[in-house]
């Protein structure tokens, strides 16, 4: 998927929402169980005809996002933005069906993940360089407001490897955590836990801008395969 369209396509789910931050007396800022997606804003990729599905299962008392890709792209994206300095680690559970057999974390035509959590970042023009400030000006100017300044992508990447953190192929300022590897755990779930200051620093060797929204996605338009993949819950805390 083209992180750089998506990071530049994601401007306009930004116009639809706008929320306060949570104050610092609050521990968890939000817990999402996927009851309902009404939380959640679906995102449509202009270039990409085909779409990747999201639906809610359930089992018992459980619910479940199930997203599921074909040769397609689109994600979801959460309706609150919020303050990273207040609320700097996530969790969450997932589990993937499969893998991608041509996924290559290192090249746009292998730029494809069964599930991947997104922290998009936004531009902060007072703490801007003068070049920044002229880029990220022509950028307002065409799409009406800032793009996002960066984004850390939580992935689960097809190839085993060394690498734990990844440059996109599309852009310098997405860079790939990959937390899990290869169909090792395929089919089970896992539980992650992220410090999104600490990843980002480690990723970008700087401090993060504060404001950040989080989204999810499944997406296979650049290998053309397929997969099905699930989240059990998505949380944003202390």
């Amino acid at each position: 998927m083209n992180l750089k369209t998506l990071i530049l396509a994601l401007v306009v789910a930004h116009l639809a929402f706008i929320f306060p931050v949570y104050g610092q007396d609050k521990v968890v800022l939000f817990h999402e169980d996927f009851a309902t997606l009404d939380n959640w804003q679906p995102f449509y990729f202009p270039k990409i005809e085909k779409h990747s599905v999201y639906t809610i299962e359930q089992s018992g008392d459980r619910h479940y996002l199930k997203a599921e890709s074909n040769a397609s792209a689109s994600a979801i994206v959460y309706k609150e933005i919020f303050n990273i300095y207040e609320f700097p680690k996530a969790r969450w559970r997932w589990k993937v069906g499969n893998i991608y057999k041509n996924a290559d974390a290192t090249t746009k035509s292998g730029d494809d993940y069964p599930i991947r959590v997104y922290i998009m970042f936004e531009y902060e023009p007072d703490k801007a360089g003068a070049f920044d400030k002229l880029k990220y000006g022509l950028a307002k100017k065409l799409y009406g407001v800032y793009p996002p300044h960066s984004s850390l992508n939580y992935v689960w990447a097809s190839k085993e490897g060394p690498a734990t953190i990844v440059t996109s192929p599309y852009t310098d300022q997405a860079k790939m955590i990959l937390l899990r590897k290869g169909a090792k755990n395929a089919g089970d779930w896992q539980d992650e836990q992220v410090n999104i200051i600490e990843d980002y620093q480690k990723a970008f060797g700087t401090r993060p801008p504060a404001r950040a929204r989080i989204a999810v996605m499944n997406d296979s338009d650049n290998t053309g395969e397929s997969s099905v993949s699930y989240m059990e819950y998505i949380e944003v805390t202390k």
